[in-house]
């Protein structure tokens, strides 16, 4: 056929046809999405620092960005939030994508602020002795090195640091603000990949014990790739079952309240194993995340083997991202599933706690005895879920602000605590810390107590909101396991305070280094909100109040 000829048909069947419609250009509210975009422009920025900017400067200009990144990003949360889209103006932004609700912005201030103290134990150059004259921090002076290799040392001895961390962390708290505000399945899997990705490089960049470092991250990778897979899994596997990735819509389809109902999707919603399995995989993706037993086995090798800023960075913000992303899923997209969500999730909540406080009394290293301390949280706050009533949301909502603060105050004390071989993590070299420096040991006692959650700390004010919303959502059992698991956990935490004041100080002990004013700021802030949550904590209860309605 002539080309003529074909081209005849071409116009013959245009002509025929309808005519085409216009495609309309999206419509996005970038000043409602304005937290995310400001850290993810921040964090562009922060690679043209890399490609652009001299070596010797590049470490003050990065934290120079980020930290701008991240003020004004929390700056734009509260912003929005005093407009009212936390409350009365709650909607669904960038075309059903994001939702704007007082949930999301509660948890992206929360996160903000996380990293914003997170950032501070990252920029830290004080605490190793300088090496060749170069201050140094707490990561690998060139990650792409063999560990031990000529290049690694020539890197050392040259002065590198690996700057592309202050990066790696802004796209890490992107993904992280948009996990627990996505409001389509596909928004959050992107969202899962965008935080997953930079936090499996930042584990393996620690300046020592670099095998072991990378050994974590791989791990990470490995178990976070088949975390991914299964959501990816139980995405597709709900887009079979409703015909739509939105979350209202797949809500509407498992409630029956579908009004336009095709002869496929008719077809599709009779079969209740998609729903299912689909929900199963993606809520199994969400608690790997988190860290609930059995999908915990990552958490203390990870924990252990990460630079300890990116451990206690990692401990928060992913916590409060995931529970966001969990929490919306429950309760927005399968409310209607409720009475097959709760008896699993009862299961998980329980093993969790237990679990957690259980094992943890076996641990002799610090880092990993806070990882198994991070899998019993899991499991309160895993009681607070199922409270399914907006007191559940309110209360988890405050316990995971309250968590993540004392968490990187935590790691940021750990940080202090040093010997010939970098920190010393483990227990035995904290025997009679509280001697050799009273206020290092005092300040962590402090957050330990409030892991504890021993009255006048955070973590008794969190406990107690999330065992109350749980009581009154019909799991009073639930609320006694926990009971009985804080009482366990509290034994390995307060064996470490008497550990660190009535133990005898060993001669070969380690030292705590002096920090810069930046490791200050973060157990500072660590400290202050521990106190002022522990003890005035009504007004941020009732702002965890006013934020916890979703909106549909």
């Amino acid at each position: 056929m002539s080309a003529s000829a074909v081209h005849s048909l071409w116009t013959t069947a245009a002509t025929a046809a309808e005519p085409i419609s216009r495609i309309d250009a999206p419509k996005i509210e970038y000043g409602q999405l304005a937290p995310t975009l400001i850290v993810v422009g921040a964090a562009i920025v922060g690679v043209l620092v890399e490609a652009f900017v001299p070596r010797k400067s590049r470490y003050h200009v990065q934290l120079f960005v980020s930290v701008v990144g991240l003020v004004a990003a929390f700056a734009a949360v509260v912003a929005l939030a005093a407009d009212g889209y936390g409350t009365t103006k709650a909607r669904i932004a960038a075309m059903g994508a994001i939702a704007v609700d007082g949930p999301a912005l509660f948890l992206q201030g929360t996160i903000l602020l996380a990293a914003l103290v997170g950032l501070f134990t990252f920029a830290e150059r004080r605490l190793d002795p300088a090496a060749h004259g170069k201050p140094v921090d707490s990561f690998a002076a060139q990650a792409a090195s063999v560990p031990g290799s000529d290049s690694e040392k020539a890197a050392v001895r040259a002065g590198f640091t690996t700057t592309e961390v202050f990066p790696l962390l802004l796209f890490a708290v992107t993904g992280m603000l948009l996990f627990p505000a996505a409001n389509d399945l596909l928004t959050l899997f992107i969202a899962l990949e965008v935080f997953s990705l930079p936090l499996y490089l930042l584990c393996a960049l620690a300046r020592r014990k670099r095998l072991m470092s990378q050994e974590a991250a791989v791990k990470y990778f490995l178990l976070g790739a088949f975390a991914s897979a299964f959501t990816l899994f139980g995405i597709a596997l709900l887009y079979g079952y409703a015909g739509s990735m939105s979350y209202g819509t797949i809500a509407r389809v498992v409630d029956g309240t579908v009004t336009d109902v095709t002869p496929a999707l008719a077809n599709t919603m009779g079969n209740d194993a998609l729903l299912l399995i689909g929900a199963a995989l993606i809520v199994m993706g969400l608690l790997f995340k988190v860290g609930a037993v059995p999908f915990h086995m990552w958490t203390p090798d990870v924990y252990q083997g990460a630079p300890t800023p990116v451990t206690g960075f990692m401990a928060a913000a992913t916590k409060v991202a995931a529970f966001g992303a969990l929490l919306r899923i429950l309760y927005v997209v399968l409310p209607g599933l409720r009475w097959d969500w709760r008896p699993v999730m009862w299961g998980v909540a329980i093993v969790t706690m237990l679990g957690g406080a259980i094992v943890a009394i076996t641990q002799t290293d610090i880092k990993r005895l806070l990882a198994y301390s991070s899998i019993a949280h899991a499991g309160f706050i895993l009681a607070g879920v199922i409270a399914t009533t907006p007191d559940g949301v309110s209360s988890v909502l405050f316990y995971l602000a309250a968590y993540s603060f004392v968490t990187i105050g935590a790691f940021a004390v750990v940080t202090l605590v040093r010997d010939a071989g970098g920190e010393a993590t483990h227990l035995s070299k904290w025997a009679g810390l509280g001697r050799r420096s009273p206020l290092v040991a005092a300040v962590f006692a402090v957050f330990l107590l409030a892991f504890a959650g021993i009255p006048l700390t955070s973590g008794f004010a969190g406990k107690f909101a999330v065992f109350k919303a749980a009581a009154e959502g019909g799991a009073a059992p639930l609320v006694v396991i926990g009971v009985i698991s804080s009482a366990i956990a509290a034994f390995f935490y307060i064996r470490v305070i008497v550990l660190m004041f009535f133990s005898e100080p060993k001669p070969e002990g380690p030292t705590v280094a002096v920090p810069s004013p930046l490791t200050v700021t973060a157990i500072t802030v660590g400290v202050a909100v521990t106190l002022v949550l522990g003890v005035a904590p009504q007004y941020f209860l009732d702002l965890a109040g006013q934020a916890g309605v979703f909106v549909r």
